[in-house]
Protein backbone atom coordinates (compact mmCIF):
# COMPACT_ATOMS: atom_id res chain seq x y z
CA UNK A 1 0.00 0.00 0.00
CA UNK A 2 2.86 2.39 0.77
CA UNK A 3 5.39 1.13 -1.76
CA UNK A 4 7.75 3.92 -2.85
CA UNK A 5 6.54 6.33 -0.16
CA UNK A 6 8.60 8.11 2.47
CA UNK A 7 7.40 8.46 6.07
CA UNK A 8 8.77 10.08 9.21
CA UNK A 9 7.95 8.60 12.62
CA UNK A 10 9.07 10.60 15.65
CA UNK A 11 9.60 8.71 18.87
CA UNK A 12 10.07 5.57 16.80
CA UNK A 13 12.70 4.00 19.01
CA UNK A 14 10.25 2.30 21.35
CA UNK A 15 6.63 1.58 22.18
CA UNK A 16 3.86 2.69 19.86
CA UNK A 17 6.26 4.53 17.54
CA UNK A 18 8.34 1.39 17.04
CA UNK A 19 5.21 -0.58 16.14
CA UNK A 20 4.07 2.10 13.66
CA UNK A 21 7.50 2.18 12.02
CA UNK A 22 7.40 -1.60 11.58
CA UNK A 23 3.90 -1.59 10.08
CA UNK A 24 4.67 1.22 7.64
CA UNK A 25 7.77 -0.65 6.52
CA UNK A 26 5.84 -3.90 6.16
CA UNK A 27 3.43 -2.01 3.88
CA UNK A 28 6.31 -0.99 1.63
CA UNK A 29 7.36 2.41 2.94
CA UNK A 30 10.82 3.81 3.57
CA UNK A 31 10.70 4.90 7.22
CA UNK A 32 12.78 7.70 8.72
CA UNK A 33 12.81 7.22 12.49
CA UNK A 34 13.48 10.25 14.69
CA UNK A 35 14.31 10.18 18.38
CA UNK A 36 16.80 11.17 21.07
CA UNK A 37 18.34 7.76 21.81
CA UNK A 38 20.61 6.63 18.99
CA UNK A 39 20.96 3.08 20.32
CA UNK A 40 17.19 2.55 20.40
CA UNK A 41 16.78 4.03 16.93
CA UNK A 42 19.45 1.77 15.45
CA UNK A 43 17.94 -1.26 17.15
CA UNK A 44 14.56 -0.62 15.53
CA UNK A 45 16.15 0.06 12.14
CA UNK A 46 18.06 -3.21 12.41
CA UNK A 47 14.81 -5.03 13.28
CA UNK A 48 13.05 -3.55 10.27
CA UNK A 49 15.90 -4.41 7.93
CA UNK A 50 16.04 -7.97 9.33
CA UNK A 51 12.33 -8.23 8.46
CA UNK A 52 13.03 -7.13 4.87
CA UNK A 53 12.13 -3.44 5.20
CA UNK A 54 13.99 -0.15 4.98
CA UNK A 55 14.55 2.42 7.74
CA UNK A 56 17.00 5.15 8.69
CA UNK A 57 17.69 6.65 12.12
CA UNK A 58 17.94 10.37 12.91
CA UNK A 59 18.97 11.60 16.35
CA UNK A 60 17.01 14.75 17.17
CA UNK A 61 15.49 16.47 20.20
CA UNK A 62 12.24 17.79 18.77
CA UNK A 63 12.23 20.59 21.36
CA UNK A 64 15.28 22.14 19.64
CA UNK A 65 14.00 24.28 16.76
CA UNK A 66 17.32 24.58 14.92
CA UNK A 67 17.92 20.84 15.18
CA UNK A 68 14.42 20.07 13.90
CA UNK A 69 14.98 22.33 10.88
CA UNK A 70 18.31 20.60 10.19
CA UNK A 71 16.98 17.07 10.66
CA UNK A 72 13.97 17.56 8.39
CA UNK A 73 16.28 19.10 5.77
CA UNK A 74 18.49 15.98 5.90
CA UNK A 75 15.48 13.72 5.46
CA UNK A 76 14.10 15.78 2.57
CA UNK A 77 17.50 15.74 0.88
CA UNK A 78 17.54 11.95 1.13
CA UNK A 79 13.86 11.29 0.40
CA UNK A 80 13.16 14.10 -2.11
CA UNK A 81 9.74 14.58 -0.56
CA UNK A 82 7.86 13.29 2.46
CA UNK A 83 4.53 11.53 1.98
CA UNK A 84 3.58 11.17 5.64
CA UNK A 85 4.51 12.25 9.15
CA UNK A 86 3.58 10.49 12.38
CA UNK A 87 4.05 12.96 15.25
CA UNK A 88 4.40 10.34 17.97
CA UNK A 89 7.25 11.56 20.20
CA UNK A 90 6.17 12.56 23.69
CA UNK A 91 6.74 12.04 27.36
CA UNK A 92 5.46 12.93 30.79
CA UNK A 93 5.82 12.05 34.45
CA UNK A 94 3.01 11.34 36.93
CA UNK A 95 2.34 14.08 39.51
CA UNK A 96 -0.62 16.07 40.84
CA UNK A 97 -0.83 19.66 39.61
CA UNK A 98 0.07 21.04 43.03
CA UNK A 99 3.44 19.25 42.86
CA UNK A 100 4.46 20.23 39.31
CA UNK A 101 7.02 23.01 39.00
CA UNK A 102 6.97 25.55 36.20
CA UNK A 103 10.07 23.89 34.74
CA UNK A 104 8.41 20.48 34.82
CA UNK A 105 5.18 21.75 33.30
CA UNK A 106 6.98 23.59 30.52
CA UNK A 107 9.24 20.60 29.77
CA UNK A 108 6.22 18.36 29.14
CA UNK A 109 4.42 21.00 27.04
CA UNK A 110 7.57 21.52 24.96
CA UNK A 111 7.82 17.79 24.29
CA UNK A 112 4.14 16.98 23.72
CA UNK A 113 3.01 20.15 21.96
CA UNK A 114 5.77 22.52 20.87
CA UNK A 115 7.98 19.75 19.51
CA UNK A 116 5.16 18.27 17.47
CA UNK A 117 4.34 21.70 16.07
CA UNK A 118 7.98 22.29 15.07
CA UNK A 119 8.27 18.98 13.24
CA UNK A 120 4.93 19.40 11.44
CA UNK A 121 5.76 22.99 10.46
CA UNK A 122 9.10 22.01 8.98
CA UNK A 123 7.71 18.98 7.14
CA UNK A 124 5.06 21.25 5.65
CA UNK A 125 7.41 24.10 4.77
CA UNK A 126 10.21 21.94 3.41
CA UNK A 127 8.18 19.31 1.54
CA UNK A 128 4.41 18.91 1.87
CA UNK A 129 3.58 22.47 0.85
CA UNK A 130 4.83 21.51 -2.61
CA UNK A 131 3.81 17.85 -2.84
CA UNK A 132 0.92 17.32 -0.40
CA UNK A 133 0.88 14.58 2.20
CA UNK A 134 -0.68 13.32 5.40
CA UNK A 135 0.13 14.08 9.02
CA UNK A 136 -1.08 12.06 12.00
CA UNK A 137 -0.53 13.47 15.48
CA UNK A 138 -0.64 11.18 18.50
CA UNK A 139 -2.54 12.80 21.36
CA UNK A 140 -4.15 11.07 24.37
CA UNK A 141 -7.46 10.13 25.95
CA UNK A 142 -7.82 13.41 27.85
CA UNK A 143 -11.52 14.17 27.36
CA UNK A 144 -12.22 14.06 31.08
CA UNK A 145 -9.02 15.84 32.02
CA UNK A 146 -5.90 13.92 33.01
CA UNK A 147 -5.71 13.88 36.81
CA UNK A 148 -2.19 13.01 37.84
CA UNK A 149 -0.79 14.19 34.51
CA UNK A 150 -2.26 17.65 34.05
CA UNK A 151 0.78 18.95 32.18
CA UNK A 152 0.42 16.24 29.55
CA UNK A 153 -3.35 16.69 29.35
CA UNK A 154 -2.96 20.41 28.66
CA UNK A 155 -0.35 19.75 25.98
CA UNK A 156 -2.39 16.99 24.34
CA UNK A 157 -5.48 19.19 24.26
CA UNK A 158 -3.35 21.80 22.52
CA UNK A 159 -2.20 19.22 19.98
CA UNK A 160 -5.83 18.29 19.30
CA UNK A 161 -6.60 21.92 18.50
CA UNK A 162 -3.39 22.33 16.50
CA UNK A 163 -4.53 19.35 14.42
CA UNK A 164 -7.79 21.09 13.55
CA UNK A 165 -6.11 24.41 12.73
CA UNK A 166 -3.43 22.85 10.54
CA UNK A 167 -6.11 20.80 8.77
CA UNK A 168 -7.72 24.04 7.64
CA UNK A 169 -4.61 26.10 6.89
CA UNK A 170 -2.76 23.38 4.96
CA UNK A 171 -5.62 21.68 3.12
CA UNK A 172 -5.22 23.86 0.02
CA UNK A 173 -1.77 22.35 -0.43
CA UNK A 174 -3.15 18.82 -0.42
CA UNK A 175 -2.11 18.14 3.17
CA UNK A 176 -4.45 16.28 5.50
CA UNK A 177 -3.88 16.56 9.26
CA UNK A 178 -5.55 14.16 11.69
CA UNK A 179 -4.87 12.72 15.13
CA UNK A 180 -5.16 9.42 16.99
CA UNK A 181 -5.94 9.50 20.71
CA UNK A 182 -4.86 6.26 22.44
CA UNK A 183 -6.47 5.12 25.65
CA UNK A 184 -4.77 2.69 28.03
CA UNK A 185 -2.30 0.88 25.78
CA UNK A 186 0.00 -1.91 26.95
CA UNK A 187 3.23 -0.36 25.78
CA UNK A 188 6.81 -0.19 27.02
CA UNK A 189 6.19 3.32 28.34
CA UNK A 190 4.31 1.78 31.26
CA UNK A 191 7.59 0.36 32.57
CA UNK A 192 9.01 3.87 32.98
CA UNK A 193 6.50 4.81 35.70
CA UNK A 194 7.31 4.34 39.36
CA UNK A 195 5.95 1.43 41.38
CA UNK A 196 3.04 3.38 42.85
CA UNK A 197 1.68 4.13 39.37
CA UNK A 198 2.38 0.62 38.10
CA UNK A 199 0.31 -0.73 40.97
CA UNK A 200 -2.72 1.06 39.50
CA UNK A 201 -2.36 -0.49 36.03
CA UNK A 202 -4.42 -3.64 36.76
CA UNK A 203 -7.37 -1.46 37.85
CA UNK A 204 -7.44 0.75 34.75
CA UNK A 205 -9.27 -1.74 32.55
CA UNK A 206 -12.16 -1.81 35.03
CA UNK A 207 -13.33 1.56 33.66
CA UNK A 208 -13.13 0.46 30.01
CA UNK A 209 -16.37 -0.96 28.53
CA UNK A 210 -14.29 -3.53 26.63
CA UNK A 211 -12.65 -4.47 29.95
CA UNK A 212 -9.10 -4.68 28.69
CA UNK A 213 -6.04 -2.70 27.73
CA UNK A 214 -5.28 -1.91 24.10
CA UNK A 215 -2.31 -3.06 22.03
CA UNK A 216 0.30 -1.08 20.14
CA UNK A 217 -0.95 -2.71 16.94
CA UNK A 218 -4.46 -1.34 17.52
CA UNK A 219 -3.01 2.18 17.51
CA UNK A 220 -0.73 1.51 14.56
CA UNK A 221 -3.60 0.19 12.44
CA UNK A 222 -5.57 3.41 12.99
CA UNK A 223 -2.54 5.54 12.14
CA UNK A 224 -1.82 3.63 8.94
CA UNK A 225 -5.45 3.97 7.85
CA UNK A 226 -5.37 7.75 8.31
CA UNK A 227 -2.14 7.92 6.32
CA UNK A 228 -3.58 5.83 3.49
CA UNK A 229 -5.37 6.84 0.30
CA UNK A 230 -8.55 5.35 1.74
CA UNK A 231 -8.70 8.23 4.22
CA UNK A 232 -8.32 11.03 1.68
CA UNK A 233 -11.57 12.72 2.73
CA UNK A 234 -10.78 12.60 6.44
CA UNK A 235 -9.22 15.87 7.62
CA UNK A 236 -9.09 17.55 11.03
CA UNK A 237 -10.42 14.48 12.84
CA UNK A 238 -9.25 12.90 16.07
CA UNK A 239 -9.83 9.16 16.13
CA UNK A 240 -10.20 7.78 19.63
CA UNK A 241 -8.75 4.31 20.11
CA UNK A 242 -9.63 3.73 23.74
CA UNK A 243 -12.16 0.91 24.05
CA UNK A 244 -14.91 3.44 24.79
CA UNK A 245 -13.39 4.39 28.16
CA UNK A 246 -14.66 8.03 28.22
CA UNK A 247 -18.25 7.04 27.43
CA UNK A 248 -19.74 5.33 30.43
CA UNK A 249 -19.43 3.53 33.71
CA UNK A 250 -20.29 6.28 36.19
CA UNK A 251 -23.98 5.41 36.30
CA UNK A 252 -24.22 2.41 33.98
CA UNK A 253 -22.54 -0.65 35.49
CA UNK A 254 -19.95 -2.16 33.16
CA UNK A 255 -20.55 -5.87 32.80
CA UNK A 256 -17.84 -8.43 32.33
CA UNK A 257 -16.84 -8.39 28.68
CA UNK A 258 -17.03 -11.50 26.51
CA UNK A 259 -15.79 -12.32 23.01
CA UNK A 260 -13.36 -9.44 23.21
CA UNK A 261 -9.94 -10.61 22.09
CA UNK A 262 -7.29 -7.98 21.47
CA UNK A 263 -5.81 -7.49 18.02
CA UNK A 264 -2.09 -8.12 18.42
CA UNK A 265 -0.92 -7.68 14.85
CA UNK A 266 2.70 -6.81 15.69
CA UNK A 267 4.97 -9.84 15.31
CA UNK A 268 7.60 -8.34 17.65
CA UNK A 269 5.19 -7.23 20.37
CA UNK A 270 5.96 -7.80 24.04
CA UNK A 271 3.84 -6.89 27.03
CA UNK A 272 5.50 -4.37 29.34
CA UNK A 273 6.85 -5.90 32.53
CA UNK A 274 4.30 -3.88 34.51
CA UNK A 275 1.37 -5.63 32.76
CA UNK A 276 0.64 -9.31 33.27
CA UNK A 277 -2.11 -9.58 30.65
CA UNK A 278 -4.35 -7.48 28.44
CA UNK A 279 -7.56 -8.81 29.98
Amino acid sequence: MFAGRQFIVTGGGSGIGRCIAHELSALGAMVHIVGRNEEKLRTVCNEIEADGGSARPYVCDIRDEALVVKTVAEIVQSAEHIHGLVNNAGGQFPAPLSHISQKGFEAVVRTNLVGGFLVAREVFNQSMSRHGGSIVNITADNWGGMPGMGHSGAARAGMDNFTKTAAVEWAHRGVRVNAVAPGWIASSGMDTYDKSIQALLPTMKAGVPLKRLGTEAEISSAVCFLLSDGARYINGATLRVDGGSPLGGKFWPLAKAENNQAYDGFHRSKLPDAVESLD
